[in-house]
């Protein structure tokens, strides 16, 4: 029977328009879950790696007006909280970072004010031995004009700000802002290069310097606004991050000092947690959509198919055969169809996935005006659910789709049969 059904795959008539509608279903399905995992993971990372962290340890009067960056509120011994993380959690690497706001001023050759404009800065470890921070920030392939910064300071400015301000890489400028105790700080800084990230909430106003000149310009001797964990995985993985921060948070339950440090997850910050929610339940509806469809593309597939052999199974029924049987192979061979079609169709879906992995699909010009970072290319992230997801509407729709079509068996008499083999 098995090799009966499989000679059948054979029949043009029979089989390929079915095997062709399952093969399209399951290469969009492969490409979509690829697509989502890629555009979307890359999505949560870049806000990982930029602002949120995997994890992060901050103040508890620090997390509750974090939007406004209050640096009076950051976290001292930092050194010793850091060693402490790091041996607590091995499988995170920590960083400290301070984030802060001020006017860049550039001056004229008489020292006075030639422009000037807001800036958001941050100030990240750039210089010690073994930083993984300018790396995870990708800051080396996004310099524009001039260099990396190398010595103390240094600073680097996104190129549409420095565009703005007429300002080139070799030229001196002003950082003003408050230190951490409220006062006014001035603090100058050599333009070591420019750099575009592609991101609009980066690149229209930002200034990255070495954290310890952070510290000089504001006044915060071994601080920091904030402590960041990321998995050396690479990848968010949420079951583990609460894990931690649960017992991180749990030691400092009984303390109710503002200044007592809190672990918050990627998904307790702002709007991250309904991004990563939104990326889990995707996949599902993708596979619901394209399983609902599918069947019913196939379901009238078989219909027609069915008025095609229609003939045949008179035959088969006036030869003897019972109709649970007439049905099953009906079934089985659906099963085969599935199979094949899934396996052409996973192909095709993972040799596209894996073009729009390797060289992307820029989006830049679309991501102008936006407040939320995004990558400025769409890639798509091969992963091994893509070899087997594209299998569950194949199969299913398929089977669905003939269990549908294969009802009208049923309901042949076998009194008309002779009439129809006669005529």
């Amino acid at each position: 029977m098995i090799r009966f059904l499989l000679k059948g795959l054979r029949d043009k008539s029979r089989s390929r328009l079915p095997i062709i509608v399952v093969a399209i279903g399951v290469m969009l399905t492969v490409f979509m879950n690829a697509y989502i995992t890629g555009f979307m993971g890359d999505t949560i990372e870049m806000n990982a790696r930029f602002t949120h962290g995997h994890l992060k340890v901050m103040t508890r009067a620090y997390a509750e007006n974090e939007g406004q960056v209050p640096n009076d509120l950051a976290m001292t011994d930092v050194n010793a909280l850091k060693e402490e993380l790091s041996g607590r959690f091995p499988e995170l690497d920590w960083a400290a970072r301070i984030h802060f706001g001020g006017l860049v001023d550039m001056p004229d050759e008489h020292g006075e004010t030639r422009s000037q404009g807001p800036a958001a800065g941050m100030g990240i470890d750039l210089l010690s031995p073994g930083s993984r921070e300018a790396a995870r920030l990708n800051i080396p392939e996004s310099i524009v004009r001039g260099r990396m910064v190398l010595n103390p300071g240094e600073a680097l400015l996104a190129e549409q700000f420095s565009q703005k301000l007429g300002v080139n890489p070799g030229e001196e400028v002003t950082l003003i802002g408050s230190t951490m105790y409220g006062s006014m700080s001035m603090y100058n800084f050599i333009v070591a290069g420019t750099v575009s990230f592609g991101a609009e909430a980066l690149d229209r106003g930002s200034i990255i310097v070495d954290i310890e000149d952070a510290r000089n310009a504001f006044d915060m001797n071994d601080a920091a606004g904030e402590l960041i964990g990321l998995f050396d995985t690479g990848f968010y993985d949420d079951e583990r991050a609460l894990e931690i921060a649960h017992a991180f948070n749990t030691a400092f339950e009984e303390n109710h000092d503002e200044y007592a440090p809190v672990m918050k997850t990627l998904t307790q910050q702002r709007s991250m947690g309904q991004l990563v929610k939104l990326m889990d339940v995707w996949g599902v509806y993708i596979i619901s959509v394209f399983i609902i469809a599918m069947a019913l593309v196939l379901w009238n597939a078989g219909l027609l198919g069915g008025l095609r052999r229609y003939g045949e199974f008179g035959v088969r029924l006036a030869m003897g055969e019972e109709k649970n049987h007439l049905y099953r192979t009906l079934i089985y061979e659906s099963v085969f169809i599935g199979i094949a079609g899934s396996i052409i169709g996973t192909a095709i879906g993972l040799f596209f996935a894996a073009l729009v992995q390797k060289y992307g699909i820029n989006i830049s010009g679309l991501m102008e005006g936006s407040a939320m970072m995004y990558p400025s290319a769409i890639r798509t992230r091969i992963t091994p659910a893509d070899y087997y997801i594209g299998f569950i509407p194949g199969l299913f729709s398929t089977v669905v789709g003939a269990m549908l079509a294969g009802i009208g068996i049923y309901k042949r008499k076998t009194s008309q049969l002779f009439k129809e083999l006669e005529a």
